[in-house]
């Protein structure tokens, strides 16, 4: 990097992080006007929402994902991998530890970088609130990684079902029945049928039990009663176990134990009952913080404590008043990177900065090709616009594509679309490997 630019420095490529890179390449970057700077713990960006398809296989991530240095290069900004651990504000330098590869080979060396503009976008993690067990049993969806993780024990577990003589069956538990638990739910009734299809004659949606916990009175708990209610109904007719106002204690090599001490048996386990942003944060004693790790924000997106550091997205403690804080989703990322990037480009005309005002548009909820429930307009509405059905599921999709026209254009998510009605006629309906 040139020292007579500014150097701006995205830690962090979801979707709030990669969209804010992609406007400031577009704006900055292609016109030497600054230099932008993506820095992230893994080559390639799937988009969140979407992670609960990856765990199924009903989304192959090494097919639909986007390569940081391919894009970056196409867009105007740089990429370097690299793990965020620690941040010195004083000097303006973050140090990225030392990159391993899968033998604990080093690649690259811990190194510092200098940055004048800081933006952190690192997201979000689960929050296992330490229940003990946890850690070591469950399976988690903070990461495609992660969701690649699960997928492949999830065909280990199709596979042992399917060429059993007895009749047992595949009992998985999910923790947490907010939007995650619920679509993953009835994605793998859908994906477990598909096994027919391909030679798994012996397993099918008959053979699973899911449980669906939640600790609260309701699933779905951020979402208003009548999307609880209708996705409820859903869950319950494909066969899911439902278990509202059910608190787990424990994890073990068996299952869930309840507060109750009752045991919940299962093949696998998954944890999905909330998020927090990393502990490392914490551990820095740099920000102020929320009970969830989240860093703590001006209105105008500035961290708290420094003038020269953004915050965005899921690990962003923003009010909304004095009692709600902007709640962790796609939407908020989305409107939080096009309110930063229209700031920095404001400081580097030394302009006054502008306050983020965050918008609920509402809340979709997809059940796989069963069905899909929603509001639309939150804050017009009070969410009182119910939708269902294709509707909603086509609202739903568009999300996405409206992702996908952040970080690539209106003609290339076309070709996407495209390619991907293509791809779905040579490939298989599901991941098989």
């Amino acid at each position: 990097m040139t020292s007579t630019i500014p150097n701006i420095v995205i830690i962090g490529g979801g979707a709030g992080g990669l969209e804010l890179a992609t406007q400031l390449g577009h704006k900055l970057g292609r016109k030497q006007r600054a230099n932008i700077l993506l820095i992230d713990k893994n080559r390639n960006h799937v988009w969140k929402p979407l992670l609960h398809e990856v765990a199924t296989g009903s989304l192959d991530s090494n097919l639909d994902s986007v390569v940081y240095s391919a894009h970056a290069a196409k867009h105007g900004y740089q990429f370097q991998l690299g793990t965020f651990c620690a941040l010195d504000p004083s000097s303006k330098t973050i140090t990225l530890a030392t990159q391993l590869d899968g033998d604990n080979v080093e690649i690259l060396p811990q190194r510092q970088l200098n940055y004048d503009t800081l933006v952190i976008a690192i997201g979000s993690v689960s929050n296992d609130f330490n229940t003990p067990g946890v850690k070591e049993h469950c399976f988690f969806l903070d990461s495609h990684n992660q969701a690649d993780r699960f997928h492949h024990s999830l065909l280990n577990s199709f596979t042992r079902v399917h060429q059993a003589s007895n009749d047992q069956p595949l009992n998985i538990s999910i923790v947490g029945a907010g939007a995650t638990g619920v679509e993953l739910s009835a994605e793998l009734y859908h994906v477990a049928d598909l096994l027919r299809v391909y030679g798994l004659d012996n397993m099918s949606a008959n053979k699973l039990n899911i449980n669906l916990i939640e600790a609260g009175p309701s699933i779905l708990p951020a979402l208003p009663p009548r999307i609880s209610n209708s996705a409820r109904k859903e869950l319950v007719k494909l066969g899911v176990n439902v278990c509202e106002n059910t608190r787990i204690n424990q994890a073990t090599a068996q299952g869930f134990i309840t507060s109750e001490g009752k045991l919940i048996v299962s093949d696998l386990m998954l944890w999905a009952a909330g998020v927090k942003a990393p502990d490392f944060i914490r551990d820095m004693n740099v920000f102020e913080l929320n009970r969830a790790n989240q860093i703590i924000v001006k209105p105008n997106l500035l961290s708290s404590t420094d003038d020269n550091i953004y915050v965005i997205g899921d690990c962003c403690a923003c009010k909304i008043d004095d009692n709600k804080w902007v709640p962790p989703r796609a939407q908020s990322a989305h409107q939080m990177a096009d309110s930063v990037q229209k700031n920095i480009i404001r400081s580097l005309k030394q302009q006054p900065l502008v306050d983020y005002k965050y918008v609920d548009y509402g809340s979709l909820v997809n059940l796989s090709r069963y069905s899909t429930v929603g509001s639309l307009m939150g804050n017009l509405t009070k969410n009182s616009m119910f939708i269902e059905g294709w509707i909603a599921k086509l609202v739903y999709i568009s999300l996405y594509r409206m992702h996908q026209m952040a970080i690539h254009g209106a003609f290339k998510t076309v070709a996407l679309w495209f390619a991907e009605k293509i791809m779905r006629i040579v490939r298989p309906k599901m991941k098989l490997h």
